[in-house]
């Protein structure tokens, strides 16, 4: 099973996705976290030690460089992420076939490739305000544009989680959730 997050930046995703991932281990399923933009990552270190910076350390995200990197890996090659994403989760599926793959990083680029592997796709949601709010306090060393392309919402999903600031409320949709999945 792949259970992709989705949501504008700021939303709670990976905050979601990691009380997800306790949901579900604690319930005894092997979980995985895989994130569709590994190789942006890689390339957001090689950029950064091309221009002599020291690399960002691990989740900092130079979000204006993403968006950038993120829009010409998918016109050069429209599955350029969800191609590793695909042999990475089917080499865990192979070893794991009762794993739980979840992705906290997914697009709109990515979800005709995702759907196509089964995914259910969780929208996590905040108030404009709140989102916003989490967005700039993230630390990023740039911030992504809201309305870039890569930043939008998808039409179809089939869970919407409503992050509205509570932890506590947070981790009690995480908690419905794994148990509704896991049915």
């Amino acid at each position: 099973m792949i259970i992709a997050s989705h949501g504008r930046p700021g939303a709670g995703k990976s905050t979601f996705t990691g009380m997800l991932r306790d949901e579900l281990a604690g319930r005894g399923r092997p979980v995985a976290l895989v994130k569709l933009g590994v190789p942006l990552y890689e390339l957001q270190a090689a950029v950064y030690r091309a221009a002599g910076m020291p690399v960002p350390e691990s989740g900092r995200q130079d979000g204006a460089l993403l968006n950038a990197l993120g829009e010409h890996l998918r016109r050069i090659n429209p599955g350029s992420l969800t191609s590793r994403f695909e042999r990475t989760v089917s080499d865990l599926f192979r070893d794991r076939p009762d794993s739980v793959v979840l992705c906290d990083d997914m697009r709109p680029a990515d979800t005709a490739a995702l759907r196509g592997l089964g995914a259910v796709f969780v929208r996590v949601w905040a108030p404009e305000g709140l989102r916003l709010s989490r967005k700039s306090g993230r630390g990023d060393l740039s911030k992504g544009a809201d309305d870039h392309p890569t930043e939008g919402d998808i039409a179809e999903y089939d869970h919407q989680v409503e992050n509205t600031g509570s932890l506590t409320a947070l981790r009690e949709r995480a908690r419905g959730l794994a148990a509704e999945v896991l049915r």
